[in-house]
């Protein structure tokens, strides 16, 4: 059998359909994205709270480039990066009546040749905003919004990163993944001890180890290394300062597809194995939305809805799985579903991936999960000031 392919979650780099991505604060109160008018682009801000999802469209003066990027804020305001030649400029819009009002933030300047800058996922408060410049020799991050005097740059990590995972509510401790002689670990930096650099993610000293997704009430973490098949990533699973090895489930390997986890359910404190964990599953014909929980060993697939926003949803604690989508009837909707629990065998047509359209998937009975590579601490928080801050 073919393992699929691992699809770390994008943090905003341009892949040419910016209709289809979408940030969603972590309260879900707020969603944005680049909605298309014709041949032109326009920030759009959604409002996922309320009884009934609506849009805002927050036009500027002039059409957007396919390669700036937006992101909610708390308040109901949006940022807004755009590339100019070297320089990125960063502004917050929101809507005043009939037109769009712009509060400007300032500039990052990457004087530097190659460098790239991606804005971070939203800040777990809602009132922040980061962002990552990527450089030929080291990456640094930056406060764009929600700082006293314009963008801040608050640490520099020698190596290239990528990813971007929050470990904490706070806001505090943010995840990596390094790049740096010839290996990918994953790094903790600290905003708020001059981005002090700490080891998280180490499973063999010659893979590469990256973190994708993290929950700070139960401590979950979905990882995605080659330690267990050299030259071919897995995705995996451990838990936040424990001692236990991590596992690699057979059931997360589909045939020809590309699994990348785009959302973890929250409030399940001391239960990780009880967390469900939201899939964007995508074949050579279609993209699904998969749900797996650690403790079933099995992934439950579900069609996804039409026009959905491809790998972006929020869970709620009472394990519903809210997917924003726009078609031209509707073009501002979320859908809602709940996977069922428990085993459910072969023929069960939701799971088999026959039913609504989903392509057919390979259904195998759960198995016992291969033996993860031995190490004392396969998360291994080291001197990182974290154990105050997750679950044990």
């Amino acid at each position: 059998m073919t393992a699929c392919a691992i699809e770390p979650p994008s943090i905003g780099e341009d892949d040419g359909v910016p209709g289809t991505r979408c940030a969603i604060t972590a309260d879900g109160a707020y969603a944005a994205r680049l909605a298309l008018d014709g041949d032109s682009w326009f920030p759009e801000r959604w409002t996922l709270d309320g009884p009934e999802p609506y849009a805002v469209p927050l036009p500027g003066n002039q059409p957007e480039e396919p390669g700036t990027q937006v992101q909610p804020m708390a308040d109901g305001r949006v940022l807004i990066q755009r590339p100019v030649e070297r320089r990125h400029t960063f502004s917050l819009l929101y809507p005043t009546g009939p037109g769009t009002g712009e509060l400007p933030l300032g500039a990052v300047e990457c004087p530097e040749p190659g460098t790239r800058l991606t804005l971070l996922p939203p800040a777990p408060d809602g009132v922040r905003a980061y962002a990552l410049a990527v450089g030929p020799r080291s990456s640094a991050v930056w406060l764009v919004a929600g700082g006293t005097f314009g963008p801040e740059q608050l640490a520099e990590v020698p190596g290239r990163c990528s990813g971007g995972v929050w470990l904490d509510r706070g806001g505090r401790m943010l995840a990596l993944d390094r790049e740096l002689g010839g290996c990918t670990k994953t790094v903790v930096v600290d905003l708020e001890r001059g981005g002090e650099i700490s080891p998280l993610l180490q499973i063999a000293e010659g893979s590469d180890d990256r973190l994708l997704l993290a929950d700070p009430d139960s401590g979950l973490l979905l990882i995605s290394s080659d330690a267990p098949s050299p030259g071919q990533e897995r995705l995996g699973w451990g838990v936040m300062g424990s001692t236990l090895p991590v596992r690699f489930p057979e059931c997360l390997r589909l045939q020809d597809c590309a699994v990348t986890p785009f959302a973890i359910q929250p409030g399940q404190v001391l239960m990780p194995e009880s967390c469900a964990v939201a899939l964007c599953i995508g074949g050579p014909f279609a993209c699904w939305v998969g749900i797996w929980r650690p403790a079933e060993r099995q992934v439950c697939h579900l069609p996804a809805p039409e026009g959905w926003l491809t790998g972006s949803g929020l869970w709620t604690q009472d394990g519903v799985l809210r997917l924003p989508y726009a078609t031209g009837e509707v073009p501002c909707g979320v859908a809602e579903l709940t996977a069922p629990r428990g085993d459910v065998g072969p023929e069960d047509p939701v799971r088999n991936g026959t039913a609504a359209g989903v392509p057919e998937v390979p259904w195998k009975a759960a198995e016992p999960d291969p033996p993860g590579p031995v190490t004392a601490r396969p998360v291994p928080l080291q001197q990182a000031p974290l154990g105050r801050l997750v679950t044990k």
